[in-house]
């Protein structure tokens, strides 16, 4: 990236936020922070209202504002591939504002990004599970509001494996994608804990006007510090698998706490860290076990024995 852009890049991202620091732009654009700062007097100069301060960071004076930019082809490439995963992976009030915003940013392409933004459109397909169609169609939109504006959420939630649904006041803190599914990570009044919540199983959500009643961490503090709880945790299992199937665990072993691999021979010896060794990881070891074999522990070789004892009485 040439200076030109790179300073023009820089006034966009100072846009983008109140506060910028230094070494979000060093870190971003691979320079120095000397070099920031040059940019930075260039940006003064040439009549960029910027205050700075000292351990903080830089901001534009209020109420300025950049003329209309022009995007690149391959941002405009990366418009559309956003577009489509908003059709798919967010609820309806969420897909119609990202909507709404797209027709702004569609509107000051040149001609040559808007007929190649055109042309993809019937090029791109994102393939979505059929989810509880019963589910609030504004859950993301009301969870990210009551995170925005600290306001206690209302809700008529059914948890897995319950016929029946249960009054909820909970107190947002973020919001996540996983396994295709969006999940809220929030203070619950009723279990006086954290919880998470599966968007699908919301039978009925409502933003109250009652503020919090607690002082929270951010969503990525919270996950940190549950991670570190789930260590001392987990269970170390070691297992052996023929090269001929190695292939087929790859997407699922991350969900089963897998930390490392090394071929031996023809097989390939993996190591996790589960949370759920006698149940989830023994479940799904019997679905490739006359490929495998045990290493350790003994607990678990145990536990598939006993699976697979249960599983000849029923014939």
């Amino acid at each position: 990236m040439n200076r030109f852009d790179r300073i023009t890049a820089i006034l966009i991202q100072l846009q983008s936020k109140r506060v910028v620091k230094a070494q979000d732009l060093a870190d971003r654009f691979n320079i120095s922070l000397r070099t920031v700062y040059r940019d930075i007097r260039t940006l003064e100069e040439a009549g960029v209202p910027l205050y700075g301060e000292a351990g903080i960071g830089y901001s534009i004076v209020e109420g300025y504002r950049l003329p209309p930019v022009m995007f690149t082809q391959d941002e405009a490439m990366a418009f559309i591939t956003a577009e489509k995963l908003m059709e798919k992976l967010s609820d309806t009030a969420i897909q119609n504002n990202f909507s709404s915003a797209m027709y702004k940013v569609k509107s000051v392409l040149r001609g040559t990004e808007k007929d190649l933004v055109a042309g993809l459109e019937d090029h791109i397909h994102v393939r979505k599970r059929k989810k509880n169609t019963s589910a609030p169609n504004n859950s993301l939109d009301v969870l990210l509001k009551a995170i925005s504006e600290k306001r206690i959420v209302k809700m008529t939630y059914r948890a897995f494996g319950n016929e029946q649904d249960t009054e909820r006041l909970i107190e947002p803190i973020g919001i996540y994608y996983e396994n295709e599914y969006w999940y809220t990570v929030g203070y619950c009044h009723y279990r006086q804990a954290y919880r998470h919540f599966r968007a699908d199983r919301m039978v009925a959500i409502l933003l109250t006007m009652e503020p919090f009643r607690k002082e929270h961490a951010s969503l990525e503090k919270y996950q940190e510090e549950k991670k570190q709880d789930l260590h001392f945790k987990r269970e170390k299992a070691v297992i052996r698998v023929d090269k001929t199937i190695g292939l087929y665990l790859q997407e699922r072993k991350h969900f089963y706490g897998f930390v490392s691999e090394r071929i031996i021979g023809n097989e390939i010896e993996m190591t996790f860290l589960t949370e759920s060794l006698n149940e989830g990881f023994a479940r799904w070891y019997i679905m490739f076990a006359d490929y495998a074999e045990i290493i350790e522990p003994v607990a678990l070789k145990l536990r598939i024995k006993e699976l697979a004892e249960k599983i000849l009485k029923k014939e």
